[in-house]
């Protein structure tokens, strides 16, 4: 859990590498319950106490808390008389999570803790109960410090490199559209702008726009995150765009790419991801020339091959431009909705950008889901009472009763996050033609938790988007 580690660390202000090590360790089933005495004792190492002094010197940097198997193995070796190979047995006994098997060791470890390391047995039985949780899921120390390694240097690269670690992270889970929307909101939260491919400054994987001219620098999708975008003509593209500069039109861009990979299927992708939005091109206008713009790319790639002018050239403009017929602009919301088909997210902006004023009227679906995961008993008993929240339709799983009658799983998206929402048979029916996926609604509810996940259970659902009324001539008269 993301949310978790992150407010744990945040309270534990790691200053060395060592702290980072010990909450790889700690943040597991288990352990975990160590975490708030360990974030006390870093913050206050007069309280480090030890059952015996014998545990100082191996426990000596976790301020006293048990923390990796490591620390098991040596205190059976320094307190119980075990060998390194009777160690080792422990650890693997340990990570089988057998409960006879963890039996048999406690009988076997008390002894020694008894016979051969002298102590009482209300201190043995105390240092069973901290060695015990990792019966659970103990850590072994290398793998906690190779993780926590990795961490540090992430960290590092995300505070002095934000942009060209966010667009390798980006292009690290390409293909992954839910990492991508959540890798998206963190540079939102960043403040770096995310922006849809360009066919002038895309590369094939995401890619940073250095700062020019007092503008922040900025991230771009890669030609090859385009669905149904080849990694040919994305190399093709790029290939001339550095033998011979910008393309300065759409022209200019039709006439340099002479590659049969342009084709309807790749050139409509670019149109509607926005690629030739910088060439002052409207996307529903070039979608509606599409057969125009491939007829002139033909033709002059034929010329070009032949030795010849383009059959375009003279006719249409002394200057060989491209004529495109009229056409409507495409709205916002049919922009998003391409950009949602082909790059897996929302990029230039929100569906849920319209009904700003009703989110802010109810709980954000992000704070429902982290007062869960913090486990904020006060706000997850006030929701549980009745929830009322909003966001987008992303899906919708219908099915069937046992007696028959029709309900539905539905997926709520926010602009930050999601969650599930049961719509049992008498709500379903009342409220199926609004279930469909991206319409915008307002929720109440009751919160369920199972398993840690939470979900909506809907009382009732109503449309964001005011319902358009029929235009009624005045002159008509009705019986």
């Amino acid at each position: 859990n993301g949310s978790g580690m992150t407010s744990f660390l945040k309270q534990l202000q790691p200053s060395t590498i060592h702290d980072i090590n010990a909450m790889v360790a700690l943040y597991r089933p288990g352990p975990m319950e160590s975490i708030p005495q360990y974030i006390e004792r870093k913050h206050n190492p007069s309280l480090a106490t030890y059952l015996d002094p014998r545990l100082e010197k191996i426990l000596d940097r976790s301020y006293g808390v048990i923390t990796y198997q490591d620390d098991v193995m040596m205190i059976s070796i320094e307190l119980a008389g075990y060998s390194w190979l009777e160690a080792d047995k422990l650890r693997k006994a340990m990570g089988k999570k057998v409960p006879e098997v963890m039996a048999a060791e406690k009988d076997k470890l008390m002894k020694g803790f008894l016979e051969y390391g002298k102590l009482s047995s209300q201190v043995a039985d105390k240092l069973w109960h901290l060695i015990e949780p990792f019966a659970a899921y103990g850590f072994n120390k290398a793998h906690a410090a190779s993780y926590g390694r990795v961490a540090y240097q992430t960290a590092y690269m995300k505070a002095n490199y934000p942009h060209e670690y966010m667009a390798a992270v980006l292009t690290a889970d390409s293909g992954d559209t839910e990492k991508i929307s959540e890798i998206i909101h963190e540079c939102e939260r960043m403040e770096i702008d995310v922006l849809p491919p360009d066919i002038n400054e895309s590369y094939a994987p995401f890619s940073v726009v250095p700062e020019k001219d007092g503008e922040k620098a900025k991230i771009r999708f890669g030609l090859t995150t385009i669905k149904n975008f080849g990694e040919g003509i994305a190399n093709a593209i790029i290939t001339e765009r550095k033998a011979n500069g910008h393309f300065v039109s759409l022209t200019d861009f039709l006439s340099r790419i002479h590659d049969k990979n342009l084709n309807k299927k790749s050139l409509e992708a670019l149109i509607m991801t926005g690629a030739f939005d910088s060439l002052d091109e409207e996307r529903g206008r070039l979608l509606d020339n599409l057969d125009n713009l491939l007829a002139f790319n033909k033709e002059h790639v034929a010329g070009k091959e032949a030795n010849q002018e383009s059959l375009f050239g003279g006719i249409e403009s002394s200057v060989n431009e491209l004529m495109l017929y009229p056409a409507d602009p495409a709205s916002k919301e049919q922009k998003l909705l391409w950009e949602r088909e082909l790059l897996g997210v929302y990029v230039s902006g929100h569906p849920l950008d319209a009904f700003t004023d009703e989110l802010d009227k109810r709980t954000k679906v992000e704070h429902i889901k982290q007062a869960v995961a913090e486990d904020d008993t006060m706000t997850v008993v006030q929701m549980k009472g009745s929830v009322v929240t909003a966001g987008m339709i992303e899906s919708v799983r219908e099915l069937l009763t046992k007696k028959g009658d029709h309900m539905a799983f539905v997926k709520l998206g926010s602009k930050n996050d999601s969650i599930e929402m049961v719509t049992f048979p008498e709500c379903y029916a009342t409220h199926k033609d609004m279930l469909v996926p991206g319409t915008c609604v307002a929720v109440k509810g009751k919160l369920n938790i199972r398993n840690d996940e939470p979900s909506i259970l809907v009382d009732r659902i109503k449309n964001l988007a005011p319902v358009q009324k029929p235009m009624v001539d005045e002159t008509t008269t009705t019986a």
